[in-house]
């Protein structure tokens, strides 16, 4: 692919809502989305015009500007979304990019014989300024079985690597993989700053995390009904630990779960997780801001 702006994925509608939701009150702090996959496109589409399909990148990141998202870490998953991530951090001051191959990508390229091929890839895009965290990498066995296993833990090994040879930080991929995933982070040593995107542990894992200086990042899902594990999660978890995501296009926050979700949805997730944890907003905006920069680095850079 010679020109990565170009490269979208669609996301597949179905018969849900894809309408996207109304924005909420602007946050008065403003604050970052630290995970979200931008070139999935979500949302409505026209049949007279292909390109009405979602919001383009600037549509995403004036939606998010508007009601204090200032700024969006894109995150990757395989060659191609690596590539998008790091363009759209290079051509945008608002984005920072995260680049990697998901550990359910990992078994398809090492069938391939293309593994090694991939994460060479990865390293040479980690050296690009504007990427700031290797990721999402991690352990899923919930989508792969055990035969394609091997190639999820020398994948993960290998961008543990890499994350310490640049000096970035770490986003983990973490579905029913709670005890190898810390198993393996303690085995091989995590990087310096190392984030569990969308985590999905119990209060005895955030526990565990924070104790290493993990950050935890929460997402959407948090605010479902079925989801008091995750505030329990929330519950013991650091200020100075807690990062907050989208995960967009996917895990819109209630009310709205099942339409499409983006980063000017943030503003519902923070509020919530204020009150979960009955503190401030506008305190509690200030220091997810700021751990997200310690995590990350200055999107002003």
């Amino acid at each position: 692919m010679t020109d990565p702006s170009q490269y979208v994925r669609q996301r597949e509608k179905g018969s849900r809502d894809v309408s996207y939701p109304p924005a909420p009150e602007p946050l008065a702090v403003p604050v970052y989305d630290n995970h979200a996959h931008l070139e999935i496109q979500d949302g409505p589409s026209s049949e007279s015009d292909s390109a009405a399909d979602g919001l383009s990148l600037d549509e995403q990141l004036a939606r998010a500007e508007s009601v204090g998202v200032i700024g969006v870490v894109q995150a990757g998953g395989d060659i191609e979304s690596s590539r998008w991530s790091a363009w759209a951090a290079a051509s945008h001051p608002r984005v920072l990019a995260a680049v990697a191959i998901h550990p359910n990508e990992a078994p398809l390229y090492a069938a391939a014989g293309r593994l090694d091929e991939a994460i060479a890839v990865i390293d040479e895009l980690a050296a690009q300024p504007r990427v700031r965290a290797i990721g999402e990498t991690g352990l899923d066995v919930f989508r792969t079985d055990e035969t394609g296993m091997p190639a999820q833990f020398e994948s993960f090994e290998a961008h543990i690597a890499l994350a310490k040879k640049h000096g970035i930080a770490m986003q983990i991929h973490d579905r029913d993989a709670h005890a190898p995933v810390l198993e393996t982070l303690e085995r091989v040593g995590a990087p310096e700053r190392t984030v569990f995107h969308c985590f999905s542990g119990d209060e005895a894992m955030a526990r565990f995390s924070a104790e290493r200086g993990y950050y935890l990042s929460f997402a959407g899902n948090v605010t479902f009904r079925n989801a008091q594990t995750l505030r329990d999660a929330l519950a013991v978890t650091p200020l100075e630990r807690i990062l907050v995501e989208t995960d967009a296009p996917f895990l819109t926050p209630t009310p709205y779960r099942g339409r499409p979700n983006a980063p000017y949805l943030i503003p519902v997730t923070v509020r919530f997780m204020a009150a979960e944890l009955g503190v401030d907003l506008d305190a509690f905006c200030a220091q997810i801001a700021a751990n997200t920069v310690a995590v990350y680095g200055s999107f002003a850079d």
